[in-house]
């Protein structure tokens, strides 16, 4: 009896041993399917893309790339642009753009824009694109136009007695240049592409806010507006942040409560770094413009 009693009373704590090794090793499993599978709760579950467009528009790339990558994603019903931007270069403001209507009519895609403290030029220009665009009151918006900055350095060569020689095939080749007066015919043949890219902006918003052009010109001398400003002149659909502009998203593509949200992976780039030191983003600005001169940019 003795010899059986003992060996019951080792059978129980090995057994709870077990159980208590069991529970641990079912944390742990759960602990790292969660840090390395954080949306396997949520599969076969509609949810919201985040793509953001932050500070001056250089290039297109990253942005596109992560449009893209939602594109063709049957979970992701809705994307919310969130725009923080001045705008920047046309082209890639362009390619944006066009990027986000591909989206819309292509892949079918709904696609919200949420402004954040400065949504202008270029930065306007890509959310007349999308399906509704939502500001903050004191969004700063609008400033439609394209601007060209130059230098001239003739005076400061003659100062220091530097001769600039140019050989050129076409009398328009050195147009532009710092380094001799601007002609009037010069600044006549500069104006007509301003003025020809100036129109595709303002056709542009026409076309995204179903405006008439007329009604687009009263507006597009690179005036800014506030977000309220805008509303009442129907450059934006609504007032709202942006957690209401993901509302908006998951109420438009049937979303049942409050949605879940994805952002791309965010990739390393030394861009990026150096935008963190004073004035980086604004040098970055300034590095570019001397070969990309023709700006959707809010000039402050």
């Amino acid at each position: 009896m003795s010899t059986n009693g003992q060996s019951q009373s080792n059978a129980r704590p090995s057994r709870w041993r077990r159980i208590f090794w069991i529970v641990v090793g079912a944390v742990i499993l759960t602990w790292f399917g969660n840090a390395l599978f954080p949306d396997l709760a949520y599969l076969g579950k509609d949810r919201v893309a985040v793509v953001r467009i932050e500070g001056p528009i250089l290039d297109s790339q990253q942005t596109i790339n992560d449009l893209q990558a939602f594109s063709g994603n049957p979970r992701v019903p809705a994307i919310v642009l969130r725009i923080d931007s001045p705008g920047g270069g046309v082209a890639p403001s362009q390619e944006i753009y066009n990027a986000v209507k591909r989206l819309r009519n292509t892949y079918h895609k709904t696609v919200i824009t949420s402004m954040g403290t400065v949504a202008a030029s270029g930065g306007y220009y890509i959310a007349v694109a999308s399906d509704r665009i939502l500001a903050n009151p004191g969004t700063l918006t609008g400033s439609i136009g394209v601007i060209m900055q130059l230098a001239n350095f003739e005076t400061l060569l003659k100062k220091i007695g530097v001769q600039n020689i140019v050989i050129k095939s076409g009398r328009f080749k050195d147009i532009a240049s710092p380094f001799r007066p601007m002609t009037d015919e010069d600044r006549r043949l500069l104006q007509l592409v301003m003025d020809d890219v100036h129109q595709q902006f303002i056709e542009a918003v026409a076309e995204g806010r179903s405006l008439e052009v007329a009604d687009v010109e009263q507006l597009a001398d690179g005036r800014v507006f506030s977000g309220k400003q805008a509303k009442d002149l129907l450059l934006i659909d609504d007032l709202g942040d942006l957690q209401d502009a993901i509302r908006l998203a998951g109420d438009l593509t049937g979303i049942e409560g409050e949605p879940l949200i994805v952002e791309p992976a965010k990739r390393f780039s030394f861009r990026q770094l150096f935008s963190f030191f004073p004035l980086g983003q604004a040098g970055s600005l300034v590095g570019h413009t001397s070969w990309m001169p023709l700006m959707y940019l809010m000039m402050l």
